[in-house]
């Protein structure tokens, strides 16, 4: 009996570009808001005197209220958006496996396991946990900020020139999360199927779409590893699965034993 490897389940564009515009639609929506009821104080408060504390305290509050309704609206849409993005990416790897099964000569059919539910719920929290990040790190970012530039007496433009790098950052940030949770989902599920189906081992496949590639990766491409404890990664010193680093885009061939 000899083995076949099949193609790797890729991650979908769709759904990564799709989760990204909703994701950056809640940041912009945040962003509008805290530059506006910001600047807005700054200008009602100058703080043209450091050891004048009205500015800060007015500042402070409008900060604190700004963190809460943000905090509040990205924990809603933090559930909505972990709960679709988990079942996307399960539909789309289920469809894209029985496809390549079927390439390879063998007709399948799927139902949701225990297993699979329990790692599907598992993106499901993950998800919801960087989202509810994004507005926690983007406060205590702006706090900080403000009240050194309060503290220092430095002027409106300095004070939206941080601002906007913040802004920036925070982005970006949300960009990488979309494109390492769809890589690393789409992995994660991948996997499970395959398992269950009996295979047990598959090909490394490095992508070389990121900039600054692991050299380990690079080294391992093309290797087989087991599915089910995954691949020792030197540089890492313990075992990996592709896409389970962050911005990993590594997928994985699966090795189909049991053809003539």
């Amino acid at each position: 009996m000899k083995a076949r490897t099949i193609a790797a389940v890729q991650p979908n564009a769709g759904i990564r570009a799709a989760y990204r515009k909703k994701l950056l639609r809640l940041v912009d929506d945040m962003i509008v808001s805290y530059e506006h009821w910001l600047l807005a104080s700054y200008r009602r408060n100058p703080p043209a005197m450091a050891q004048d504390a009205t500015p800060s305290k007015e500042l402070e509050r409008a900060l604190k209220q700004l963190a809460r309704r943000w905090e509040k609206n990205f924990t809603e849409m933090a559930w909505k958006m972990g709960g679709w993005f988990a079942q996307s990416i399960e539909k789309r790897s289920r469809a894209a496996l029985m496809t390549m099964m079927k390439k390879a000569g063998w007709t399948v059919r799927f139902t949701m396991t225990r297993q699979m539910r329990d790692v599907s719920n598992a993106i499901v929290t993950e998800n919801v946990g960087l989202i509810k990040s994004i507005p926690q790190q983007f406060h205590t970012q702006i706090e900080g900020m403000v009240m050194r530039s309060v503290a220092r007496g430095r002027d409106l433009g300095t004070l939206r020139k941080d601002l906007q790098k913040t802004f920036h950052t925070t982005r970006k940030r949300a960009e990488l999360i979309a494109r390492d949770q769809n890589n690393k989902a789409t992995n994660q599920l991948a996997r499970v199927r395959q398992l269950e189906m009996g295979i047990t081992q598959a090909v490394w496949m490095h992508s070389a779409a990121g900039k600054q590639p692991r050299p380990t990766h690079v080294a391992n491409n093309g290797k087989v590893f087991d599915l089910g404890t995954g691949w020792y990664d030197p540089a890492e010193k313990k075992h990996i699965l592709p896409g389970e680093l962050i911005n990993c885009r590594c997928t994985s061939r699966p090795v189909v034993k049991g053809f003539n």
